[in-house]
């Protein structure tokens, strides 16, 4: 049986029978749950069910037969001459039921498994009317039981979650209930309890309304006024000393940080419940709202702390004019709000006095921006149940190594909390008209609260319309462009990126500060270790440059990802406009010294993974000068250090080309084009040999040069432009013949066997073969067994088209005995993959099966995704062919990856034929 009163009443029998709505039998099984035991006299039944009918004796045995049949004889047997009608409920077979009993076992658990079986007692009511549907006048006063007992179990609900912590639903469930029954005393302490942190004038405001409407408060919701207005408790008729209460208001609210504070209210309450101090420090840049979050975590957890709390703004990283404050001065404040109020003199009977004055309370402490640990550690309790909120732009490593601390660190903001930070008071119609406008802000913003603070105070009241946020954007990326940080920088409202940031360097040794304008010039957006260290080598090698890295991390002027190094962009604007990097007529030789370090370091490190890749390409480069470079041992190790530091490198050619550097400029770009062939960034690939060729026309020699014009032709190759890569490729050629040295014959012979290639695309099969003959015997002059290898395979994919499969076969095999001959295992691939098209031709399916599994693995093992790609969906086709289909699945859920890889296109396709297989 199933049954319910919590709101409609229904019941359904094992047999399928069914009672409800304002029938007369729902209305008996009501009353028999809602009755003692389940059970009621007839005369009581005949008074609910009819009242005033004093002949009803028939109409009650009507219903109770009604029921009976509905819900089985187990459940309504009959009474015989006991006079009462009884309901023997199944375990579990009534909501009402139900939720008494876990109510009831609520009762002995802590505060958190309290709060579970209360929400587990509370989902048998979906908050509607009790016994709904039911009219007769008897059931009014169970009706309002009913509701006095679910309001019950809602308001134990709300005060085991209050004492469990659950700051963010009980905020949720508190809106809900007070917009629903904002009358009733409770809801409204819970609300006022949750949303503690509601604006002063706001939260008086409906303690106002609320007594005018309802009376003065009971002595729960006086309570609760009192603790979120910061009034001591005191019982009745005692003389005690003053709690202290000196934290001060905020009236910013921590946006996003719901999160970050709920895990250290968990944590703090931990260390108490257990009797241990909670040392809690929350670090990170300046203008991350550390501040806002230690405050409002200091509001949240005052009532744990019955003997008060105690506040000091250290001023660590205050402006100039404003001194660091003194431990000695700090712990004068704290030992007059403390009895006995001691007069100790010096700092170290003042530590003392303090933590004698706290041994046998529960304070709170909040010590706000600390300049260092030395700062911190004599205003520190001994142990006990205080707790210790400490806020500073640096990691204070020195106290994190003495004492346990409860350590977290800030970021920025997520995108959408900075853009409800900007669209606060904005429109929903605004919004979206210049949502594109408002995303921008965030980005040049950095999503710091500071910044974002900054730009809402513009646009707050209609100072500045909404309609000139596009106009703000241009002005903001135009200051970005000239390293200034003018719009940010609102001193009459306290509010500056400039200022924050200048407290923060200020404090820097002189090693940092020079390290930290250093990473600003380097193009970013991140670092490797390595490559910071070489950093150091461009001013000397005396710097001590890993000792400033140190410093500047532990400051949070440089962010730690992973294993690499960057600055926030607002920081970097500001390093590169405000910090000197030594005496004023020495910055620009430093600044062209680090540059070149940069843009070195990145060259022999992308030019040794480019060796892994394409080992017959020689760039002329040189040895490494100063710089450290990596040894990559496979394609696999190459190709995650370049995926590593591609947007370092993209960004290291544009320093190269707006700095009119031809050496990086050309070589760069070069040693950078065989990954992005292999990860499909061919946009970017044009665009950097665009540059090269023009670098590379006025630095480079005329085989040099070719080569670059070769690689052009490649790109537009991708892209399928072929007529480009021909124009390309006969420049080569004719750049090629100019030279009749060796290297030169070799650079004429790639270009031709490039240009055969190419010519095949486009259908001209005597001019490809032409050029690629010549190729072949220039490589065998030359010796040069990879390109003769690539010859043989490209005639032999020629024989191929013209369907001449047996020379075809032979041009093949004498490319696989060649490439075999050399370490070059992407050419291997390549005529494995001929070869393969070749025996599949001469209906050798067996043979064509084992040569395309042989070079796709080639492909995987190179990281050459597009080969790959190409070749396995060859495959799976042939694997369908053969019958094999859960291979061919796995070769096209390869092809899907591998696409989604490069970006996507093409991947709807591919989906369709998998799914056309399974």
């Amino acid at each position: 049986m199933e049954g319910h009163v919590l709101g409609p009443v229904r019941a359904e029998g094992d047999g399928g029978g069914r009672v409800f709505g304002g029938s007369k039998p729902a209305a008996l099984f009501a009353l028999l749950v809602t009755s003692p035991g389940c059970r009621c006299t007839r005369k009581e039944i005949a008074e609910v069910l009819w009242e005033g009918n004093e002949s009803a004796g028939h109409l009650v045995d009507r219903a109770v037969c009604d029921l009976r049949k509905q819900l089985g004889r187990e459940v309504v047997p009959h009474s015989g001459r006991s006079g009462y009608c009884t309901l023997r409920v199944p375990d579990g077979g009534v909501d009402l039921l139900r939720l008494r009993d876990r109510v009831a076992r609520a009762a002995g658990l802590n505060p958190p498994e309290q709060f579970e079986q209360l929400g587990a007692a509370l989902e048998e009511w979906d908050g509607e009317e009790p016994l709904r549907g039911l009219t007769e006048r008897g059931f009014e006063l169970r009706r309002e039981q009913l509701r006095a007992e679910l309001m019950a179990a809602t308001y134990a609900r709300l005060d085991a979650a209050w004492r469990s912590r659950k700051v963010k639903w009980l905020r949720e469930e508190t809106e809900n209930w007070f917009e629903r029954a904002p009358k009733l005393s409770q809801i409204f302490r819970f609300y006022l309890l949750a949303h503690d942190d509601l604006p002063e004038r706001r939260r008086e405001r409906l303690i106002e309304e609320w007594t005018q409407h309802n009376g003065k408060p009971d002595a729960d919701l006086q309570s609760a006024i009192d603790q979120v207005r910061g009034v001591a408790h005191r019982p009745g008729g005692t003389l005690l000393p003053p709690v202290p209460n000196q934290l001060p208001d905020s009236s910013r609210r921590p946006v996003g940080q719901d999160e970050l504070i709920r895990s250290l209210v968990e944590a703090v309450c931990e260390e108490q419940d257990a009797g241990n101090l909670a040392l809690v420090l929350i670090s990170g840049m300046a203008g991350v709202g550390k501040s806002t979050v230690a405050r409002h975590l200091a509001r949240r957890l005052r009532e744990r702390f019955p003997d008060g709390v105690l506040y000091a703004g250290l001023n660590g990283f205050a402006h100039e004019e404003v001194r660091p404050a003194e431990p000695d001065e700090v712990l004068d404040g704290f030992l007059a709000a403390l009895p006995p109020y001691t007069t100790v003199t010096g700092p170290e009977s003042k530590s003392n006095a303090l933590r004698s004055a706290l041994a046998h309370r529960s304070v709170l402490i909040v010590l706000d921006d600390a300049l260092n640990a030395q700062q911190v550690l004599p205003l520190l309790p001994g142990d006990g149940t205080c707790a210790v909120i400490v806020t500073s732009r640096n990691d204070l490593l020195r106290l994190q190594s003495e004492r346990k601390v409860l350590f977290r660190k800030m970021e920025p903001l997520q995108e959408a909390d900075a853009l409800e930070v900007l669209q606060e008071k904005v429109s929903a119609k605004d919004r979206a008209i210049y949502a594109q406008a408002f995303s921008d802000l965030v980005r040049l913003c950095g999503r710091l609260p500071l910044a974002l603070a900054v730009v809402a105070q513009l646009l707050k009241g209609g100072a500045r319309p909404v309609r000139t946020v596009p106009a703000l954007v241009r002005e903001m990326e135009e200051e970005r462009e000239r390293a200034k940080l003018d719009t940010l920088h609102l001193p009459e409202h306290e509010l500056s990126v400039r200022a924050a940031l200048n407290c923060s360097v200020r404090v820097l040794g002189e090693e940092a500060r020079l390290l930290l304008w250093q990473l600003a010039v380097h193009p970013g957006p991140s670092a490797s270790w390595e490559a910071v260290m070489d950093l150091g080598r461009a001013v000397g090698e005396g710097a001590r440059t890993d000792r400033a890295l140190v410093e500047l991390v532990a400051a949070n002027l440089v962010e730690l990802q992973g294993d690499r190094y960057g600055l926030h962009d607002l920081v970097r604007v500001f390093a590169r406009q405000h910090v000197q990097p030594g005496p004023h007529g020495e910055t620009a030789d430093i600044e062209r010294a680090t540059v070149r370090q940069v843009l070195e370091h990145q060259l022999h490190n992308v030019r040794a993974c480019d060796r892994v890749l394409d080992h017959e390409r020689s760039l002329p480069i040189g040895e490494p000068d100063g710089v450290t470079v990596t040894d990559p041992a496979d394609p696999g190790q190459a190709m995650a250090f370049l995926d590593e530091e591609y947007a370092t490198v993209q960004r290291g050619i544009r320093l190269a080309v707006g700095r009119g550097i031809e050496r990086y400029e050309w070589l760069l770009s070069m040693a950078l084009v065989t990954y992005q062939w292999r990860r499909r960034l061919l946009d970017d690939a044009l665009r950097n040999l665009l540059y090269a060729a023009d670098a590379a026309e006025a630095a480079a020699t005329p085989v040099d040069l070719a080569m670059v014009h070769r690689m052009l032709a490649g790109t537009q190759w991708r892209f399928g432009k072929y007529d480009m890569a021909v124009g390309h490729l006969r420049r080569a050629v004719r750049l090629s013949e100019q030279d009749r040295s060796e290297e030169g014959r070799l650079s004429l012979a790639r270009s031709l066997h490039r240009l055969g290639l190419t010519l095949r695309k486009q259908g001209d099969r005597t001019g490809a073969e032409e050029a690629l003959s010549q190729a072949l015997e220039l490589c065998r002059e030359v010796f040069d067994l990879v390109g003769e290898a690539a010859a043989l395979n490209a005639l032999g994919a020629l024989h191929h088209d013209r369907g001449e499969h047996e020379q075809a076969l032979r041009r093949c095999a004498d490319a696989l005995r060649v490439v075999e001959r050399t370490v070059e295992r992407s050419g291997l691939a390549d005529v494995l993959f001929t070869l393969a098209k070749v025996h599949l031709a001469r209906s050798e399916r067996d043979e064509a099966v084992s040569l395309y599994r042989q070079a796709c693995d080639i492909y995987r093992e190179q990281e050459n995704w597009p080969n790959e790609d190409k070749a396995r969906l060859l495959f799976a086709d042939v694997l369908v062919s053969a019958g094999k289909t859960e291979q061919a699945v796995r070769e096209l859920e390869r092809v899907i990856v591998l696409r989604e890889l490069m970006g996507g296109e093409g991947v709807r396709e591919v989906r369709e034929s998998l799914e056309g297989l399974r």
